[in-house]
């Protein structure tokens, strides 16, 4: 019975990171705190049959590749970010169908009182 990918999601939720990304130059001197979450969508039915980590995606390589998109790259906008990390883990990641990537600034320099900002973006194989 084979199984469809779009209905089997896996996520990472709320990968928090430190980095300085932002329109104001301050921004990119000071830094702020960043929060991530990753919905990949994709069969892992051959792996939670087999209980086997081979034939799934390597959370680890996940986190690792949103941390370095986020804390090696300088981006004014939230919503680059957000694109950026989409569009690695697609290509970086053969099992992947789809990806969600949201993308949270806390605190953003808005002018007044606001929790976060957030950027979302959706991508899938062509």
């Amino acid at each position: 019975m084979k199984n469809d990918p779009s209905a089997t999601c896996v996520r990472l939720v709320n990968l928090t990171f430190y980095a300085h990304h932002g329109v104001h130059k301050e921004e990119h001197f000071v830094g702020s705190k960043y929060e991530v979450d990753a919905e990949m969508y994709f069969d892992y039915s051959i792996a939670a049959h087999h209980d086997d980590i081979t034939s799934t995606i390597d959370y680890r390589l996940v986190y690792e590749k949103i941390k370095s998109a986020l804390t090696q790259k300088k981006f004014y906008l939230i919503e680059a970010v957000a694109y950026t990390i989409a569009m690695e883990l697609l290509q970086d990641f053969s099992l992947l169908d789809r990806i969600t990537i949201k993308v949270r600034k806390r605190n953003p320099p808005v002018g007044g009182v606001c929790d976060y900002a957030e950027a979302v973006y959706t991508a899938k194989k062509s």
